[in-house]
């Protein structure tokens, strides 16, 4: 068999894809498309899976802006969303426990209903798209 048939950066655009794929099919599956927040996640992947197909067929220094401009927003958005799902949870953990510590409360949170930290897959899933785009600029 020959060795080193596909390059890093084949690799790395084949995790990512199947990153955002299959985020955004967990997230329809779940229902997670309620309100306009709920939202951010699934808009946000496929505006930077759009990003990364141009950026596949389309070597160009605007193109190389916009997708980095794509994964920033997906890292604001993973963010924004372990926030919101601690914040849900402190919540309810409060109205449960209502005279129990800050502290205990917020570790109680940190796996309560709403996944709280799921959200962060988002900035791993950009920090693939960078390391692509690093790889992407090495070859030109």
């Amino acid at each position: 068999m020959k060795e080193g048939k596909y390059t890093p950066k084949q690799i790395t655009l084949v995790a990512l894809l199947f990153m955002m794929i299959g985020t955004v099919l967990e997230l329809v599956l779940l229902d997670h498309y309620e309100g306009a927040l709920q939202l951010l996640p699934i808009i946000t992947i496929n505006v930077a899976f759009i990003c990364t197909v141009i950026l596949f067929f389309y070597k160009k220094r605007i193109i190389f802006t916009i997708f980095k401009s794509s994964l920033v927003l997906l890292i604001g958005v993973g963010v924004y969303g372990t926030f919101l799902h601690l914040k849900e949870n402190y919540q309810f953990e409060v109205e449960m426990k209502p005279t129990a510590k800050t502290f205990d409360l917020f570790l109680e949170s940190l796996s309560g209903a709403l996944p709280s930290l799921a959200p962060l897959s988002l900035l791993a899933m950009a920090l693939i798209g960078y390391a692509y785009l690093k790889l992407t600029k090495q070859n030109l």
